[in-house]
């Protein structure tokens, strides 16, 4: 046999074995969930038939197909695992292991943009709420005009979003001074504890309860009917299928095909009954507009360097990308600091939001046994194992900075990293950039490039937000945990790491930096991982999220935001899939009465 047979051969065991694994787990869990329409690709006939169609099992796409499985039959198609029995997702200890999980099997993809920052994207069911910070607030009453929902529907779907996994947070001592320091600093009223989006200092809801573990969007999946819903998981969709029908003005969608780990096609069609059945995108602001291009929906030209046919040509498709720009500033403190992820926000009226995080995985060991192993390779969503080096500009944060920036924080004194990091985005952002295909395989990352801060308002902001933190570190309020000076806080840092280079933020105001706020900013950009845009309302679904130039297909995700709503959107991302699921059943009782009538 030939090397290439072999190592084909031994690739193919191992998917084999690895399926097998993947089956006994997803088996063992999905019962223990009460999942039991949750079944492993391998699995999957290689044809079926479906009322709906839903692509990405995500933050909307969960709440999505649960609702429509209320009266439909509804597949619901994730390329990733079951969040269940990963402690990575699951604990408020451990989130940021799962953002540092480069392995094939991690619930975060990473990917880098054209701009030089590291990033990542959900490949679990549950999507982006098993690897975030489980902020919880609501968009705007603004933002919900401005995007033409209904307003009661909206804040019914809201409602049906918060009973399931919202609670409110104990806030610790830490998160209560930031909270104070910030109303010193002038970032008022005190709205006290709500879910709205409203200017001022606020505590906001959070997806981790009491005992720090973790609800995600897939919890939703237990409103489901578990006769008329079906999950594949480990399903990459590849394309999207088309056909012209006859009357049609437009041409059809009528299916999907995906590939299981074995790499097995399976295709799945819409049943028959017209225009009721669809097929809805909600794979994400990477993965829907990669998905739409792979199917012949995007610029003609783009499409035709890869080779695709193009069924529609959109120049929309892939535009308007935004990435909101964190700037964070790590803030020592002389006495230890309890764990705590974002709970207090200020919201300011010079389009900036203020937010903060702390405790004990900037170095302070964790509970149990092999506490101090885990504080001394672990620091956080701020850490270089996620690819957040603040101190390193963005082109220049490769593998080798991550790994050299790595080893100094190893070598630090644990004390050193008491205290916590307050960090600042921006809203909207005004700054956009664009996703492109880098090949046909639908398994890999596009190219996405952001443009931060290309847009000189969104710069203004930043540094009026840097400004604000500065306001927050000098204040009474947050004396307790800051040392007494600049002098005294460095020196901690100097003598803990033995060297001048030193891989996290400090405020920038400091005598041996001398960048101007803007530079500041430019230089330490890092994500908050809200990005949105690439299938924008208007230009390539209408009001009701159906791609224009086809029919039968909508996308239902954050891909269709122009701006990310409030100050953290995934409570928003959450709605809108409940809400688009009851809007699409009342369009489908509505035409089939407008049917049985003729």
């Amino acid at each position: 046999m030939s090397a290439g047979h072999m190592g084909r051969a031994a690739l193919i065991l191992a998917a084999t074995v690895l399926g097998s694994f993947c089956v006994s787990v997803t088996a063992s869990e999905a019962q223990r969930y009460n999942f039991r329409f949750v079944r492993h690709a391998r699995d999957a006939p290689l044809v079926s038939y479906y009322n709906y169609i839903v692509v990405g099992g995500g933050t909307a796409g969960c709440p999505l197909a649960a609702t429509l499985s209320e009266h439909s039959r509804v597949l619901l198609l994730e390329r990733g695992g079951l969040p269940y029995g990963n402690r990575n997702v699951s604990s408020e200890y451990h989130f940021a292991d799962a953002l540092a999980d480069t392995s094939p099997l991690s619930p975060a993809q990473r990917f880098v943009s054209e701009d030089g920052v590291v990033n990542a994207r959900a490949r679990v069911l549950g999507g982006g709420s098993c690897l975030n910070a489980g902020f919880y607030t609501r968009a705007s009453s603004g933002y919900v005009r401005a995007s033409g929902w209904d307003h009661r529907l909206v804040n019914a779907s809201y409602r049906w979003v918060e009973r399931a996994l919202v609670f409110r947070p104990a806030v610790p001592r830490w998160q209560c001074a930031l909270r104070e320091g910030l109303l010193e600093a002038g970032i008022t009223p005190d709205n006290g504890y709500t879910l709205e989006h409203v200017p001022g200092t606020k505590i906001g809801g959070t997806i981790f309860d009491r005992r720090g573990r973790r609800h995600t969007a897939a919890d939703f999946l237990r409103k489901a009917h578990p006769r008329r819903l079906t999950v594949f998981l480990h399903a990459t969709v590849s394309r999207i299928l088309f056909r012209r029908v006859e009357g049609a003005a437009k041409p059809v969608a009528y299916g999907v095909v995906f590939t299981d780990p074995l790499g097995v096609q399976h295709h799945v069609y819409l049943r028959r009954g017209g225009a009721k059945n669809e097929v809805i995108l909600a794979a994400g602001t990477l993965g829907s507009p990669q998905l739409l291009m792979l199917s012949g929906i995007g610029p003609r030209l783009h499409l035709e360097r890869h080779g695709i046919r193009t069924v529609h040509d959109q120049p929309g498709v892939g535009q308007g990308v935004a990435d909101n720009p964190m700037n964070s500033v790590f803030v020592p403190s002389p006495i230890p600091v309890a764990l705590s992820l974002v709970q207090v926000v200020g919201v300011t009226r010079f389009g900036s939001f203020i937010e903060g995080v702390s405790g004990s995985q900037f170095g302070i060991p964790l509970h149990g046994h092999g506490a101090a192993r885990h504080a001394a390779r672990n620091f956080g969503m701020f850490s270089p194992m996620t690819g957040q080096l603040g101190t390193v500009p963005p082109r220049e944060r490769t593998p080798e900075a991550m790994r050299r920036a790595a080893e100094v924080m190893r070598r630090l004194d644990r004390r050193a990293f008491r205290g916590g990091f307050i960090l600042e985005k921006i809203l909207g952002p005004l700054s956009t950039g664009h996703i492109e295909l880098r090949s046909t395989d639908a398994h890999a990352n596009p190219a996405v490039t952001f443009n931060y801060f290309r847009d000189p308002r969104d710069v203004e902001r930043c540094v009026r937000g840097i400004e604000a933190i500065e306001r927050v570190v000098r204040s009474r309020a947050f004396s307790r945990f800051t040392y007494a000076n600049h002098t005294a806080m460095e020196a901690v840092f100097r003598r803990a790491a033995g060297m001048a280079y030193f891989p996290v933020n400090l405020l920038p105001r400091h005598p041996r930096d001398t960048r101007p706020l803007q530079q500041y900013c430019r230089e330490t950009v890092m994500t908050i991982w809200h990005y949105h845009g690439g299938c924008h309302v208007g230009g390539v679904v209408d009001q009701d999220y159906r791609v224009m130039g086809v029919q039968g297909l909508r996308v239902v995700d954050s891909s269709t935001f122009k701006y990310s709503p409030g100050t953290n959107p995934q409570a928003t991302v959450m709605m809108l899939g409940r809400y688009m699921g009851l809007r699409i059943l009342k369009e489908r009782w509505i035409r089939k009465g407008a049917e049985e009538k003729h």
